[in-house]
């Protein structure tokens, strides 16, 4: 099956979603390059970004997921090969 390496932005508002957001990417574990995560106290958010090599489908499944969660917004890039 073709993969795409993508990467998956995800902005953190509302922290009480981080444990389920957590079981999300743990599901799709097999996917995953790496993730880089910054907390920013001064806003109260956390910014997190995941690396990710995985069916097209399999990518958007978890990035929509993610962004369903109550005060948690991704967006997607997607490399061209």
């Amino acid at each position: 099956m073709e993969t795409r390496v993508a990467l998956i932005g995800i902005i953190i508002e509302n922290r009480d979603s981080v444990g389920k957001m957590n079981d999300i990417l743990h599901e799709y574990g097999e996917f995953i390059i790496g993730r880089m995560g910054i907390p920013y106290d001064k806003k109260q958010v956390s910014v997190i970004s995941v690396a990710i090599d995985a069916p097209l489908d399999t990518i958007n499944k978890l990035s929509g997921k993610i962004g369903m969660l109550d005060g948690i917004t991704t967006k997607t890039i997607y490399s061209k090969i």
